[in-house]
């Protein structure tokens, strides 16, 4: 009879148990994007969900995020006299770094939890075994549509963002510098190149990737009744946010060498 694991080894074991388990759901889900069943309108409801939805939080998020970098910025470039550079500073920062890490942020707080729960609901009340009974696989029915629209809707999300933070620092260029609105958006445009738009809608894609495996692994695993579905919808989101942290130092170093300036 095999000897049970000692009691440092357990958290280890578990640990990679679960890292496991959650690479076989990635790799299952992304291979099951190219088979069919392909459930077409249940990945419209959940690209429904998912961007209009999330509109309003993304755009106070832009507005704000926009409006507090250019109050910043120019305080800091002021001491030089070179105010007129706000625009180029708000929208780098904004469509490199700022706009994909709050959307994927704001989007894993109300959509990777609403997911978790969603699923983990269903686990708990055996809606997922009733599903297999019926000759129904739940990875194609349940995670693939909200797997496609999360990478689908995260890019298209974050434009809106980046937008919104750039007019957002225009506001603040124009009400408390005086700035030209036509000043402030030819040195916005002026630093942007291709590779920044590249990387500022690669970015989400990973992001929306991230937030949908995380809760849907969470969801699936849920045990315990209400009380797991708490657990499962808290753990989505501390996880899907430190990955989502983790990963956009991981592409920014990635697209740093690809695209050196």
């Amino acid at each position: 009879m095999p000897r049970p694991p000692s009691p440092l080894l357990r958290p280890i074991l578990g640990a990679l148990d679960q890292v496991q388990q959650f690479t076989l759901l990635t790799v299952r889900t992304v291979a099951s994007v190219f088979q069919r069943p392909y459930y077409v309108r249940d990945t419209v409801d959940q690209m429904d969900h998912i961007g209009f939805g999330s509109l309003v939080i993304v755009c106070l998020t832009g507005i704000f995020t926009g409006m507090v970098l250019a109050l910043q910025s120019s305080v800091e470039l002021a001491q030089f006299g070179a105010t007129a550079y706000v625009g180029r500073l708000v929208s780098a920062s904004a469509v490199r770094e700022l706009g994909p890490v709050l959307t994927g942020l704001m989007v894993a707080g109300r959509v990777g939890s609403g997911i978790s729960a969603e699923l983990g609901s269903m686990k708990v009340s055996e809606q997922v075994e009733a599903l297999e009974a019926m000759g129904t696989d739940p990875l194609k029915k349940l995670v693939k549509p909200r797997f496609i629209a999360c990478v689908l809707m995260l890019p298209i999300l974050t434009v809106l963002t980046d937008f919104i933070a750039i007019v957002g620092g225009q506001l603040i260029a124009t009400l408390s510098l005086n700035q030209p609105a036509t000043l402030y958006w030819n040195s916005a445009f002026a630093t942007l190149l291709l590779s920044d738009i590249f990387t500022g809608l690669a970015k989400p894609i990973a992001f929306g990737a991230i937030i949908a495996l995380v809760a849907c692994y969470n969801g699936l695993r849920t045990a315990g009744g209400t009380a797991g579905v708490g657990r499962a919808t808290t753990n989505t989101v501390v996880a899907s946010s430190i990955l989502i942290l983790a990963s956009d130092y991981l592409l920014t170093e990635i697209f740093i060498s690809l695209f050196p300036t």
